[in-house]
């Protein structure tokens, strides 16, 4: 089983939260799981939901500050193995090209 979750964590301030963002990301380094990090979250992949809790409250908790906001969103197929990269690969089968803009 694979569980793949989108994990956006960040400070609610009105600088830069790169620094935060990226303490957020350092902090999934110590658990089991694979990581994407892009523009708007980190995508987070790990053999159960357990782990997957585990690391994105580390993530949760290593960002500092009065008011920390974390969305977190989870896809638990539960009967069948698909990764992030299988997920993404569908859609741009039956797209017949890649799942981005000419512009990128």
């Amino acid at each position: 089983m694979t569980v793949v979750a989108l994990l956006s964590v960040a400070p609610v301030i009105e600088d830069s939260m790169a620094s935060d963002v990226a303490d957020a990301v350092d902090a999934l380094e110590a658990y089991d799981v694979e990581y994407e990090t892009n523009p708007m979250g980190t995508v987070i992949e790990a053999d159960d939901a357990d782990e997957l809790f585990s690391a994105a409250q580390a993530a949760h908790e290593a960002v500092d500050g009065d008011r920390v906001s974390t969305f977190l969103k989870i896809d638990d197929k539960r009967t069948v193995d698909t990764s992030a990269a299988e997920k993404v690969e569908a859609v741009e089968d039956r797209l017949g090209r890649a799942a981005t803009s000419d512009r990128v």
